[in-house]
């Protein structure tokens, strides 16, 4: 007996065999004598989805360039190691360069008699949350006062530092949030001064870079829930669009693209080690529900054009025409609409 091995197809694909087959002759071909099993008429929800190629990795990259005077380089983070508000960044000279949160740069010195400006604002908001105001003293607003410069002072006698109230240019680097060191351009040892660039980091926030072709442009949108699965094939995450770009890049390899961007909810430890790590992304298209549903490979082509199911009963069965929906490719099930009685079985191929 010659055994072939077939290949399993989805019900797209088998829609379109089906419909080619049925164009190609007005009679049915003959039924291949194969082994068949039953499988009910269901009522489920269908989802129609598409899985699109991405890549996990960090958010934002940042180059931080150093402000403090010149001297030599004495500390500087390791690749890879992810700092936090009130962390060191490096330090020239035994003097540190602080990571602050703020999404302004700190382009000047600060202390008790500057301008009124935003960086203060950021500098102070900071100083609370570092716990440098027990005494809830510091109003955070855009002016320097008296209660700024007593916390700078409390920060720098935690820091070991000279108590003077002020802040030098370079000493405080404002940066969006948490960062992850990416590479180390000026080694220990080495001079700096005012403009060396000192290293560049990503955001530490986790997200899914996905190149969208612009004929799918309509099937993600801002907001959409998608799951994520990562390299090992088995761990799955949930995601969200943040952002799907307006300007297209041509591509040599086809259709041009947008660059869409998923942030990832609690990815965990799943993805610790992982960076530029190929991903595949499933997008809920459409959603039915409480719809009637068969397995695919219940679809049979009619005889004209169309399709059937065979409904089975014991000792009898007769086909019924059906009119296949929405396509769960994930599920192996198909919606359809036709006269189907209560409890129906319909026939599959045996697994």
């Amino acid at each position: 007996m010659k055994i072939t091995k077939t290949t399993p197809i989805t019900g797209a694909a088998l829609v379109a065999l089906l419909a080619a087959g049925c164009a190609a002759s007005p009679q049915p071909a003959p039924t291949p004598q194969v082994a068949v099993a039953s499988a009910p008429v269901r009522r489920a929800d269908v989802v129609s989805t598409i899985q699109l190629p991405g890549v996990l990795g960090f958010d934002r990259t940042y180059s931080v360039v150093g402000e403090l005077a010149p001297g030599i380089v004495t500390a500087v983070p390791r690749p890879g190691a992810v700092l936090g508000r009130g962390a060191r960044l490096f330090a020239v000279d035994g003097a540190p360069a602080t990571l602050l949160y703020g999404s302004v740069p700190a382009h000047r010195a600060f202390f008790w008699g500057m301008s009124d400006g935003r960086d203060v604002r950021r500098l102070e908001a900071n100083l609370v949350a570092l716990g440098m105001d027990p005494g809830h003293a510091v109003t955070v607003d855009d002016h320097f006062s008296g209660a700024t410069a007593a916390a700078v002072r409390r920060w720098q006698r935690k820091l070991g530092r000279p108590q003077t109230g002020r802040l030098d240019l370079g000493s405080v680097v404002f940066l969006p949030g948490r960062v992850r060191i990416r590479t180390v351009a000026a080694e220990a040892g080495t001079p700096a001064g005012p403009g060396t660039r000192m290293l560049t980091a990503n955001s530490a926030t986790r997200v899914v870079q996905v190149p969208l072709t612009t004929d799918r442009l309509g099937q993600l949108h801002h907001g959409d829930q998608v799951r994520v699965t990562l390299p090992d094939g088995e761990t799955t995450l949930r995601g969200r669009v943040r952002t799907v770009g307006r300007v297209a890049t041509a591509q040599d390899s086809g259709l041009a693209t947008v660059p869409v961007t998923i942030t990832l909810t609690r990815p965990g430890r799943a993805v610790a080690g992982l960076d530029l790590a190929p991903v595949q992304v499933s997008v809920v298209t459409a959603r039915h529900k409480n719809v009637l549903t068969v397995p695919v490979t219940a679809l049979l082509p009619r005889p004209g054009g169309g399709y059937q199911v065979a409904l089975t009963a014991p000792g009898s069965r007769r086909l019924m025409p059906v009119e296949p929906g929405l396509f769960d490719e994930e599920g192996g099930t198909v919606e359809i609409t036709g006269d189907m009685p209560d409890g129906a079985q319909v026939e599959v191929p045996a697994s």
